[in-house]
């Protein structure tokens, strides 16, 4: 079934362990930034899977590529968000870089599949 094979995407599943450990992370903020900093951080890593599970569902490789731009996007949004959270000195340099080495991860992942996408048109 098409529907699911969006879940083989080795893109899509990093970015689905890049959000369990957001959450984690999100977790052991300060509490007055559980409803500012965190929640910002939890919105911006749903929307990476959510975008490619939705642009893959889509009609056409046009419209997927706008999806995988959403991502990255949020994507972006995500790192300096986590750059943030050292400077604020809420995470430490390890936690930070282990994260925006994900980050990075996928981020080349992104831009992989939207020139495959692209060359295609």
């Amino acid at each position: 079934m098409r529907s699911s094979e969006f879940r083989r995407l080795q893109v899509w599943q990093k970015s689905m362990d890049l959000t369990v450990r957001i959450y984690a992370l999100a977790k052991t903020l300060p509490i007055e930034e559980r409803f500012a900093l965190a929640d910002q951080m939890r919105r911006a890593v749903i929307s990476i899977p959510s975008n490619i599970a939705e642009g893959y569902g889509r009609q056409s490789d046009k419209e997927y590529m706008n999806f995988l731009s959403v991502a990255r996007g949020s994507l972006f949004e995500l790192s300096t968000q986590v750059e943030i959270c050292e400077r604020l000195k809420y995470i430490d340099a390890d936690l930070s870089y282990s994260v925006i080495h994900l980050i990075d991860e996928i981020s080349k992942m992104l831009t992989s599949l939207y020139k495959r996408l692209s060359s295609d048109l």
